[in-house]
């Protein structure tokens, strides 16, 4: 019986310790050591379907920005295995062309899984403890994807690339046409009628490498535009949870984008 005793001892004591580490949050990552520039700015596109003119209308008013890059640094929770675990992250954007992720999972505040990642000149690549690859032509997809959807934290991207196109659905909806290289991709792009903000976009991805059939992939924002999350309809609820801390736009990447791993500086 003492025995006993000792090893339930033993795993409620892990437990516990492993649902405190869990809880800590992580520190910020310091900033990128990058200037940010001023952003163009040109009229709102005359002919926008309804919802999307009022989404628009109350984001930005009369003009949009024309941003070329961003920079994005906060921090989230993600479901890697089924629970959710505290993480930090750095986003980097040539909006419209390409993007790097990188993602710390953490313990206690400390780091025990990395994720690099990222979608540089139409092809993917892929880094973790969960597997590594590239150029794989599912995740080529779902990157491309991830590369619009993300717009959702700079919207004027979605009326400033010449590329994208929106078409008409009804009063609460319109489809977002994206480019993906000789081909189109499709959002549909649900909007919430008392505020005007977007609720909901939707889109067939493929999930992992080797997978044969797309799922249906959600992604949404809160109200004030910070936090995003994302969803596998199979799942029914949110993988990712990120908010947005910092952002820069406007700022040279052009060699920082293609860093592997995190290099900007201590941590803040």
């Amino acid at each position: 019986m003492n025995y006993l005793l000792v090893v339930l001892i033993i795993i409620v004591a892990l437990g516990i310790t492993g649902w405190l580490g869990l809880q800590v949050r992580p520190k910020a990552f310091a900033q990128p050591p990058l200037a940010q520039g001023a952003a163009a700015t040109v009229p709102l596109p005359n002919g926008l379907p309804a919802p999307v003119e009022r989404f628009y209308r109350s984001v930005y008013g009369d003009r949009v920005p024309v941003i070329d890059t961003v920079v994005i640094t906060g921090r989230g929770r993600m479901r890697p295995f089924g629970i959710w675990l505290p993480a930090r992250f750095v986003i980097v954007h040539q909006t419209g062309r390409n993007y790097r992720h990188y993602f710390e999972v953490t313990f206690f505040g400390l780091p025990f899984m990395r994720i690099d990642e990222g979608f540089l000149d139409g092809r993917s690549f892929f880094e973790s403890l969960m597997g590594r690859y590239q150029d794989d032509a599912n995740t080529n997809q779902a990157a491309n994807l991830a590369l619009w959807a993300e717009a959702g934290w700079f919207p004027a991207l979605w009326v400033t690339d010449p590329g994208v196109r929106w078409v008409a659905v009804d009063e609460d909806t319109a489809l977002l046409r994206v480019p993906y290289g000789e081909t189109v991709e499709t959002f549909v792009v649900r909007f919430d009628p008392p505020t005007g903000r977007i609720s909901m976009m939707e889109t067939m991805r493929y999930r992992r490498p080797g997978d044969e059939v797309k799922i249906l992939w959600i992604t949404d924002t809160s109200a004030d535009g910070r936090v995003a999350y994302a969803t596998w309809l199979d799942e029914g609820r949110p993988w990712a949870e990120l908010v947005l801390e910092k952002m820069i736009v406007q700022a040279d990447v052009s060699e920082y984008i293609r860093r592997r791993g995190y290099r900007a500086g201590p941590v803040g």
